[in-house]
């Protein structure tokens, strides 16, 4: 009878010890998670994130240590074009992508502006992120009126014009530079790709790989995740210009391309483009002479300041003309919000870790977006 009690406790006691032994192994699992940045939580691993799919590029602990020290598997920055008075809106657009998704892979931050950056906005961005921020100033003459332009003749442009943003000098000065100078700033030069991002904007979902590293791996020119239709007061002779560079440089258009949706069968214009407010991009393709060339001859033909050229049609014609559609990536999964548009995943609120109802997110009905899926 004494025996059987003594075994009793002792296995009262071993039956302690491993319970006690598995708490412990889970605290240090919980805590290695939120502690290394290479590894999803615990309870992320347990989620049904839209990541966890292979189409998405698969988990962060596949790709390799990330640290706001350590080498990365590519070169590549989040890039913005921003002035002093945006903090507030770049603050929480940082907060979010820091939350989302930079957490985990510490990839740096260059900022750019017209003007030199005060001490208030360096700090405000550098007390969110632990990834290495960079701040420039605008080289000279990429901003601004190019010597070749009639000031008379655009200046009375901006005084008719009726559509958005149509009275800003200022406007089309950005539009120029993002368009043909934002992957010759000297910040960017070593970099292989950057990701856009703008103040004011949110981000629904959590991303659980690297964009950049899937789009390396699988041989991606340019992503995207939001096509709309241009507002076609503001690029009146856009296409016909364009198809002048066309007839002119027929050796620079590869056989298998996207014109056709940019084009019609009439061959009128769709007016179809990516909303370049979310870009990631491999930048060698702006830096590449077909590019160069067909951003020199819309340069030269003034539309930037004669009408309102933006950078976002001029960017999708390019990639219309010189890429093939195995080149680009519809990121379907990235939940944006603009304060003018919205994406959200289809099936988000199933699967994935997003804050957003796709029936507000309506950009997958565009008409665009639609065409884009119908193309081969």
């Amino acid at each position: 009878m004494l025996m059987s009690r003594r075994l009793i406790v002792v296995a009262k006691l071993l039956s302690f010890i491993a319970a006690l032994v598995l708490l412990v192994h889970m605290g240090a699992v919980i805590f290695a998670s939120r502690n290394n940045s290479s590894t999803h939580g615990l309870y992320t691993g347990w989620g049904n994130s839209l990541s966890n799919f292979g189409k998405y590029g698969g988990h962060a602990d596949e790709l390799g240590e990330y640290s706001p020290q350590g080498t990365k598997p590519v070169k590549a920055a989040l890039v913005a074009l921003i002035r002093n008075e945006d903090l507030y809106g770049m603050r929480m657009a940082v907060r979010e992508l820091e939350d989302r998704w930079n957490h985990k892979f510490n990839y740096p931050y260059i900022f750019l502006n017209d003007k030199p950056f005060s001490d208030e906005f360096k700090q405000g961005i550098r007390d969110l992120t632990k990834a290495p921020v960079q701040f420039g100033v605008l080289e000279p003459g990429t901003w601004g009126y190019p010597e070749w332009i009639d000031k008379e003749k655009a200046k009375k442009e901006r005084e008719t014009a009726s559509y958005i943003k149509g009275h800003s000098e200022s406007y089309r000065f950005m539009c120029r530079f993002q368009s043909g100078f934002i992957h010759k700033h000297p910040l960017l030069r070593d970099l292989e790709f950057y990701w856009r991002i703008e103040p004011d904007v949110h981000y629904y979902c959590d991303i659980d790989y690297d964009p950049f590293l899937y789009m390396k791996k699988n041989g991606l020119k340019y992503g995207w995740n939001i096509a709309p239709n241009e507002y076609e007061p503001t690029v009146r002779t856009l296409w016909n210009t364009t198809k002048e560079f066309i007839k002119k440089n027929p050796q620079m258009i590869p056989e298998k391309n996207l014109i056709d949706w940019v084009s019609n069968k009439d061959g009128s214009y769709t007016k179809c483009h990516f909303w370049s407010n979310f870009e990631i991009v491999d930048l060698s393709f702006y830096r590449s002479p077909q590019y160069q060339a067909y951003f020199d001859h819309l340069d030269k033909a003034g539309g930037f300041f004669y009408e309102r050229w933006g950078d976002a049609p001029i960017h999708s014609l390019a990639v219309a003309m010189f890429l093939k559609k195995t080149e680009v990536h519809y990121f379907d999964d990235v939940g944006y919000y603009h304060p003018a548009m919205s994406h959200c995943p289809k099936g988000s609120k199933e699967r994935g870790k997003c804050v957003c109802d796709p029936r507000e997110g309506w950009s997958n009905d565009f008409d665009c977006a639609k065409r884009w899926r119908s193309i081969s």
